[in-house]
């Protein structure tokens, strides 16, 4: 059984703008930035002193944990994404399960960078004040990579696979192909797929250290995240998580469940750090594969391709993404999709990135709009070079179109790339 038809029946987010799917519609549609000041990233002595971290109050977060789990809960990727998560599987119409027997037709791929950092610095910090007998229960299961699709499996009951993935920025959308490819292969019925970033100065330091984030807008926080801009000067950091249900076509319909998008298929490849490829770097052969490939297993042709949702990180490498998929889609200047990012609005969610995003081009496709790009009059002259300007819109377009690539592109040379198709209801 290799030929189910894959749909995108349910949807979750917690995002820098948004925490829910109905504001998140309102935010991409207005242009409302999530991206704040952080004043512990200036009392630490960060050059960029600005990120995008979910707005969540504590009675929020206590909606989805017990009071046992709240207990000494530390690590904000795991509460980012049960919730984006809980939410999806309400969108699609599904229930916890009550009984004592597991869902062996659901499953997760939930996948993250890394997990629990707080909680993981509070433990080394005991365990060097030999206070060992004091670090509790919670340890483990917060700082393990696969503690979110853990705590996700548990409060849903899902016995089908539950794994976590992690593939730096491409992390989301690849989580999305994984699911994908066992629900195609009638492994499961309905996956529950989607990624997390954890927030705060111990997950992003790094970056800040790198000089790759953005130091200019530090009194302006929502003109930081600058994609395709001239005055484009690195990436600001964000944080949060995406969630989507997808299912097998057969599995909704029976079940008359929303359909959102249908899944038509992708590709996952690398540039294995070899060419112009390297740690940090793409591998512009390796990009250009993934998303010819991509559009070859989804059955279609590339000129169908009518929006693309870009990884556009706002730093040096915009104008050679485009390039890229110019080059992939063997396309014009004038004929070039539309193309848009929200990393404007978010910055860049790391590793929950690509499952966000893919949220943002679902609901274009369900809703028939394209959101506009923000920070980005001044266009890159490199980029207004290669497409024409009107296929950046900087306003809301309102119009139906049926074919969306969405890709993200990783630190380690790695590339994802996914096409989604409206779902006409027959």
């Amino acid at each position: 059984m290799d030929n189910n038809r894959v749909v995108i029946t349910g949807l979750g987010v917690c995002g820098p703008n948004a925490t829910n799917v109905p504001d998140f519609v309102h935010a991409l549609k207005n242009g409302i930035s999530g991206i704040t000041h952080q004043s512990d990233l200036e009392a630490l002595g960060f050059s960029c002193q600005i990120a995008g971290k979910p707005p969540l109050t504590e009675d929020r977060i206590a909606q989805y944990f017990s009071s046992l789990e709240l207990k000494n809960l530390n690590s904000t990727g795991i509460v980012y994404g049960v919730i984006a998560a809980l939410d999806a599987w309400e969108n699609a119409g599904l229930k916890l399960s009550d009984i004592n027997e597991p869902d062996w037709d659901s499953g997760t791929i939930f996948g993250t960078g890394t997990s629990g950092i707080d909680k993981f610095r509070w433990a080394i910090n005991k365990i060097d004040d030999m206070e060992i007998r004091k670090l509790g229960s919670s340890v483990v299961v917060q700082t393990m990579a696969s503690g979110v699709s853990a705590f996700i499996a548990g409060k849903i009951g899902l016995g089908n696979q539950v794994s976590t993935n992690s593939s730096a920025c491409a992390t989301g959308v690849e989580s999305i192909l994984l699911a994908y490819d066992r629900i195609k292969s009638g492994r499961a019925k309905r996956m529950l797929a989607g990624s997390t970033s954890d927030s705060g100065p111990y997950i992003w330091g790094g970056f800040d250290a790198m000089k790759v984030c953005n130091y200019k807008h530090n009194d302006a926080p929502e003109k930081g995240s600058r994609p395709m801009s001239a005055t484009a000067s690195g990436f600001v950091p964000g944080s949060g998580a995406g969630a989507l249900v997808l299912e097998s076509l057969e599995s909704a319909l029976l079940r008359s469940a929303p359909i959102y998008a249908e899944v038509l298929g992708g590709d996952l490849n690398s540039g294995g750090q070899r060419g112009l490829g390297t740690m940090t770097a793409p591998n512009p052969v390796a990009v250009q594969r993934c998303i010819k490939k991509a559009i070859d297993n989804a059955g279609i042709r590339a000129n169908e391709i009518e929006v693309i949702n870009g990884h556009l990180t706002a730093t040096t490498k915009d104008a050679l993404e485009i390039e890229n998929w110019k080059t992939a889609l063997d396309t014009s200047k004038q004929k070039f999709p539309y193309i848009n990012s929200i990393k404007g609005l978010i910055g860049h969610c790391i590793s929950a990135a690509g499952s966000i995003e893919t949220v943002a081009s679902v609901l274009q496709l369900a809703e028939g709009f394209i959101f506009p790009n923000v920070n980005c009059e001044d266009l890159n002259p490199a980029i207004a070079d290669l497409i024409n300007e009107s296929r950046i819109p900087q306003q809301l377009i309102n119009k139906q179109f049926n074919y969306l690539a969405k890709a993200s592109f990783g630190f380690g040379d790695v590339n994802a790339c996914i096409i989604l198709k409206k779902y006409n209801y027959e």
